[in-house]
C-alpha cells in the first residue's frame, strides 16, 4: 500500500500511519505530476517509430528503454516520491522562562537542567526556546553557563531599559504555541516548560489543550532577592463628598524591614508615617475624606527600606470618585476679573474654581473633577496642544461641558482659528468683514534656513495658509522667505486668491543661512506701495540673523503706519532683538518652543491686525430661540452689553441669543457625549459691566452652565471594574426607579487610554440587570470609562469610572503557580516535575520520518541521460555485431 497525499498531508501522514507501517513505505507529495508520464512516453514512442536513424534495431530499442526510464525517474522526482521510515526519536523543546519574576537561582537551575538533558539525549534531538513577554530564538546548542542580560542582578538600577521592557511579562501561552510550531516532522514531539507559572498575558491552559503535544512542566522558584512591594491601593469606587473612608495600602515583603509610607492625593502629600513590615502581607489603613474633588488619585509610595531589589514596584495608585455639588473650572487670564461670576455660581449651589492659563488641566484625571470648564479671555498661544486635546476628549468621550467667553483674547482674536478647541465650539472664528472696516495689507516673512527643516517649516506653511484664509476679500497678502537670500514666495495680491496663495506657499522649503534684514526691507517696500489702510508684518525665525539696522528699519515702518510682530521659535533665536523690533514696530512679540503653536500665533496676529473681530457698540441681546435655560429670566429688560467678538455659527449649532446685527451671542451644540457653548461677549467689567448689577446675572449664568455641564445620574447603576492580568473586566448592574432589574437596555462604555486612544464598546447582558465587557490594559497610567445606560434613544443613567494601572504584574512577589503548571501537564498528557531521564522517556509512540528521494532519482536520470546520448550518437555495432546472424553449418 502506498500512502497518498489525497487522503493525508505530508505531516499528518506520519502520525496517522505510525502504528501501521505501509506495505510499500512510499509517499507522493505531488501525485498529479504522475499524469505527465503517459503523454511524455507517447511522444517518445512516436518519434521512435518515425525515426530515420540507421542504427541497429537492438541499439534503438535500448535507447528507447533508456529514455522511458529517464522520463519515469523525472516524473517520480517531480511528484515528490518520499520514503517513509518508522522512528520513535524525540524532538524535545525546552521552553525556559527568562522574565524578571525568575531570579538568579532559578536561572542557574535551568542551565544545569539543560546541561544534563543535552548529555543524556542520546539519538534524540533537543532545542531550547527562551521567553518572557516576547519569544526568543530557538537554539539547538547547549546553553553556555554565562550571565545573560539581567541575569546576575535584575534590579532596576542595573538592567538596561530595553532588556527590562522585554522581561517585564510572562506570555507562557505564546511560548507553548511557538514551541509547537518549531517541531520538525519526522520526530515524536515533546515540550518541557521551565517556569514559575505566573503568566501576565495569554491563556497557557488553552494553548496547551490545542497543541496536541505532550507538555512536561517544571516549577521554578521565585525570586529570592530581598524585595518589598506595594501590592495594591484599595479605595472605594465612590464616596460622598466629605464622608470619611479608608485608603488601604497592601504591602508585601519577603523579609522584615521598616519603610516610610507616603500617601498622595494627586500631587499633595496627605500621609507620611514610618511602619515596621513583617514577612508576608501587611495591610495598613489611613482615613481620608474628599471635600471638593470629583475624582481623586491616591498614590502610596514606600522608601527608606533597608533591603530592596526592584524599585518600580514601590508605588501603586487607586481612583475614587466623589458625589456632591457640581463643580466648574474657570480659566481666566486675570483671575481677579472673573470672581463675580464664580460668586454668582456658588450662590446657586455650583462650586467654582478659578485658575490662570498655566493651570489648564493637562490630564483627564484633573479635568474629571469638574462637570464643566469655562475659558474666559485666554489666547490659544497660552495653551499647549496636549491641553486642547485633553479638553476635546473630556467633552467628546466623557460627556463634559465646555464654554468659551468673549474678550480681546478669545475666539479669532485669541488665535483659535482651526485649532482643536475651535473644532468643538458651535461657532467659527473666521467671518466676513464689514464693508466699513479698513482693508489690511500684510506680509508674512518666514525664515527658511536649514534649522527650520522638518516640523518647523511645515507648521510655518500651515500658519501662512491659515492667515490667508482669515483675511477678507479686500485685504492683500504677500509671503516672503529668507535664508542667505530673500525669496518672493507669493506676490502681493488680494486674499481672495486663496487657492493660488496656498499653492505658492506649498513651494516653501528649508535650507541655507540666515539673513533677515533684506527680507524685512522688501516687506517694507511691498507695503509702502500697497493702498491698504492697515499694514502689518509678521516676522518668524528660529535663528540669529546677519547684522543689519533692524531697529532703524522698524522705526521707519512705524513712521509709515506699519506694525511689525515677531515670532521666535526655540532657544536658538535672538529673542532680545526680535522683542525690540516688535516694540519699536508697535506690534507683539511671541516666543514658543512648540512648532505646533505657530498656526495659532499667525491666526491671532492676523485677526488682531485686521481690527475687525470686535464690535464695541452697545446692544441689547435678542432672543432667537426660546429654551428652558432662559426660563424665569426677563431677557426683554436685560441691560446693554458693551461689546462682543464677531463669529459665525456652525450649521448644526443652536443660536439662542444674537446681537442686534444678527451675529451670534449665545450658541451651543452637542459634541460627542458632551455639550459646548459660546458666549461672544464677556462676563466681567469690560463688556458686561451693566449685566453684573442686573438681578438676572447670576441666574442666567447658572442656567447656562447647568444646560452645558455633564449630566451624571448614577442612582440606578453600580459599576465594578476589576483587572486580571492585562485584561480589565467591567460589570454594570442596573435597576429602574422601582428597584426592578433593567433588562434589554443598551449599555455603552467609552474607554480612554493613557495616551488618549479611545475605544467604544457595547456591554453584553449576562444576567438579569447585569451587563459586562472587557478591554486590554497594555499601558501604565489611568484608564477612564464613561458608561451610559440607554432605553431607546434616551440616556437614563450615566456614570464615570476609572482604573489605574501601575507597574507590571511581573514585578509582584508571588509564589510559583504550581497549580497552573500541573493543569498544563495534565491537560496535554505530559508530566509535572519530571527528571532528566523522564524527559526522554519512551511512551511507545512512533512516527514516520520522510526521506525525499528526488536527489537520487535526478542523479540516476542524469546518468541514464548520458547513456541515452551515447546510444543515439555512437554506433555500437562496430564493437558488438548487433545485426550479425550466425551462418548455418554445412550439412545442417
Amino acid at each position: 500500500m502506498v500512502c497518498l497525499p489525497a487522503t493525508c498531508d505530508y505531516l499528518n501522514c506520519s502520525f496517522n500511519h505510525a502504528a501501521t507501517q505501509p506495505v510499500i513505505p512510499l509517499e507522493f507529495i505531488r501525485p498529479w505530476f504522475l499524469l505527465f508520464a503517459l503523454p511524455l512516453a507517447a511522444v517518445v514512442i512516436y518519434y521512435y517509430l518515425h525515426s530515420l536513424s540507421d542504427f541497429p534495431p537492438r541499439q534503438r530499442l535500448v535507447s528507447l528503454a533508456t529514455r522511458m526510464v529517464v522520463i519515469l525517474l523525472l516524473v517520480l522526482a517531480l511528484s515528490g516520491l518520499t520514503l517513509l521510515r518508522s522512528t520513535n526519536e524525540l524532538f524535545v523543546v525546552f521552553v525556559t522562562d527568562e522574565s524578571l519574576s525568575v531570579g538568579k537561582e532559578a536561572r542557574e537551575s535551568t542551565r544545569k537542567f539543560l546541561g544534563e538533558a543535552w548529555e543524556r539525549k542520546g539519538n534524540n534531538r533537543a532545542a531550547w526556546l527562551p521567553f518572557s513577554k516576547t519569544i526568543g530564538k530557538l537554539q539547538e546548542d547547549v546553553p553556555e553557563k554565562q550571565d545573560e542580560p539581567g541575569d546576575a542582578d535584575t534590579s532596576t538600577e542595573k538592567v538596561s531599559p530595553e532588556v527590562k521592557a522585554d522581561q517585564e511579562g510572562t506570555n507562557l501561552a505564546a511560548a507553548i504555541e511557538a514551541a509547537a510550531g518549531h517541531v520538525p516532522p519526522g520526530y515524536v514531539p515533546r515540550i518541557v516548560v521551565l517556569s514559575d507559572g505566573n503568566e501576565t498575558g495569554g491563556d497557557a491552559l488553552a494553548s496547551a489543550a490545542q497543541s496536541e503535544i505532550a507538555i512536561d512542566t517544571i516549577a521554578l522558584p521565585g525570586r529570592s532577592d530581598p524585595e518589598v512591594q506595594v501590592s495594591a491601593v484599595n479605595v472605594p469606587a465612590e464616596v460622598q463628598e466629605g464622608a470619611p473612608f479608608y485608603v488601604e495600602t497592601v504591602i508585601h515583603s519577603n523579609h522584615e524591614d521598616e519603610a516610610l509610607i507616603e500617601i498622595f492625593r494627586g500631587d499633595h502629600k496627605v500621609v507620611s508615617e514610618k511602619k515596621k513590615l513583617s514577612p508576608g502581607e501587611n495591610r495598613l489603613q489611613f482615613q481620608q475624606s474628599i471635600e471638593r474633588d470629583k475624582l481623586a488619585v491616591y498614590t502610596a509610595r514606600i522608601s527608606g527600606l533597608k533591603e530592596d531589589t526592584l524599585l518600580d514596584n514601590n508605588s501603586d495608585s487607586g481612583l475614587v470618585y466623589s458625589s456632591g455639588k457640581p463643580r466648574v473650572l474657570i480659566i481666566e487670564s486675570d483671575p481677579s476679573l472673573i470672581r463675580d461670576l464664580a460668586y454668582a455660581l456658588e450662590d446657586e449651589g455650583i462650586q467654582a474654581d478659578i485658575r490662570p492659563p498655566q493651570g489648564m488641566p493637562d490630564t483627564l484625571a484633573d479635568l474629571q473633577n469638574y462637570e464643566c470648564m469655562i475659558v474666559s479671555n485666554v489666547p490659544a498661544t497660552d495653551l499647549t496642544g496636549q491641553q486642547m486635546r485633553i479638553a476635546r476628549t473630556y467633552v467628546q468621550d466623557l460627556g463634559g461641558g465646555f464654554i468659551m467667553l468673549g474678550g480681546e483674547q478669545s475666539f479669532g482674536l485669541g488665535g483659535y482659528y482651526k485649532s482643536v478647541l475651535e473644532e468643538i465650539l458651535p461657532v467659527r472664528s473666521d467671518f466676513e468683514k464689514e464693508k466699513e472696516k479698513p482693508s489690511l495689507g500684510m506680509v508674512l516673512v518666514i525664515d527658511k534656513s536649514g534649522s527650520m527643516n522638518g516640523d518647523k517649516i511645515e507648521m510655518a506653511k500651515s500658519a501662512a495658509r491659515a492667515a490667508a484664509e482669515i483675511l477678507g476679500r479686500r485685504d492683500q497678502v504677500a509671503v516672503l522667505a529668507f535664508d542667505g537670500s530673500t525669496f518672493v514666495i507669493s506676490e502681493m495680491q488680494t486674499a481672495d486668491n486663496k487657492a493660488r496663495i496656498s499653492s505658492d506657499i506649498g513651494r516653501l522649503d528649508a535650507g541655507g543661512g540666515t539673513n533677515m534684514y533684506p527680507a524685512m526691507d522688501m516687506a517694507y517696500q511691498m507695503l509702502n506701495s500697497t493702498p491698504a489702510k492697515l499694514k502689518h508684518v509678521i516676522l518668524l525665525t528660529d535663528g540669529v540673523s546677519q547684522a543689519g539696522d533692524f531697529i532703524g528699519l522698524a522705526q521707519t515702518m512705524a513712521a509709515a503706519k506699519m506694525t511689525v510682530s515677531t515670532v521666535a521659535i526655540g532657544d536658538g533665536s535672538d529673542a532680545e532683538l526680535l522683542d525690540s523690533i516688535a516694540r519699536t514696530g508697535r506690534g507683539r512679540h511671541y516666543v514658543t518652543n512648540d512648532p505646533t503653536q505657530i498656526p495659532q500665533i499667525f491666526a491671532k496676529e492676523t485677526v488682531t491686525a485686521s481690527k475687525s473681530a470686535i464690535d464695541e457698540q452697545p446692544f441689547i441681546p435678542q432672543v432667537i430661540r426660546a429654551t428652558h435655560a432662559l426660563s424665569d429670566i426677563d431677557m426683554e429688560n436685560a441691560p446693554f452689553l458693551l461689546g462682543y467678538v464677531m463669529t459665525r455659527p456652525k450649521p448644526t449649532s443652536e443660536v439662542i441669543l444674537a446681537t442686534e446685527k444678527g451675529d451670534p451671542l449665545l450658541a451651543w451644540w452637542r459634541y460627542g457625549l458632551g455639550m459646548t457653548a459660546a458666549f461672544t461677549s464677556d462676563a466681567k467689567t469690560r463688556w458686561a459691566a451693566e449685566w453684573m448689577t442686573w438681578p438676572g446675572y447670576g441666574k442666567f449664568w447658572t442656567q447656562v452652565v447647568r444646560q452645558t455641564m455633564r449630566k451624571g445620574d448614577a442612582r440606578g447603576i453600580q459599576v465594578a471594574v476589576d483587572r486580571l492580568g492585562d485584561i480589565a473586566h467591567v460589570s454594570v448592574d442596573a435597576v429602574n426607579e422601582a428597584g426592578q432589574f433593567l433588562n434589554d437596555a443598551t449599555v455603552e462604555a467609552t474607554v480612554i487610554q493613557p495616551g488618549l486612544k479611545q475605544e467604544k464598546q457595547t456591554l453584553v447582558q449576562t444576567a438579569p440587570g447585569r451587563y459586562a465587557m472587557q478591554f486590554p490594559t497594555p499601558r501604565q497610567g489611568a484608564y477612564h470609562l464613561e458608561i451610559s445606560v440607554k432605553q431607546g434613544e434616551n440616556v437614563v443613567y450615566r456614570q464615570s469610572r476609572g482604573l489605574m494601572i501601575g507597574y507590571s504584574d511581573e514585578l509582584r512577589i508571588r509564589p510559583p503557580n504550581e497549580e497552573l503548571l500541573q493543569a498544563v501537564a495534565s491537560s496535554s498528557g505530559g508530566k509535572f516535575a519530571p527528571t532528566v531521564e523522564e524527559v526522554f522517556r519512551s511512551t511507545g509512540q512512533g512516527t514516520t520520518r520522510p526521506t525525499p528521494l528526488w536527489p537520487w532519482l535526478l542523479g540516476a536520470a542524469a546518468f541514464l541521460l548520458i547513456l541515452d546520448v551515447a546510444l543515439r550518437r555512437i554506433d555500437f555495432s562496430l564493437f558488438y555485431p548487433f545485426n550479425q546472424v550466425k551462418a548455418p553449418m554445412n550439412g545442417a
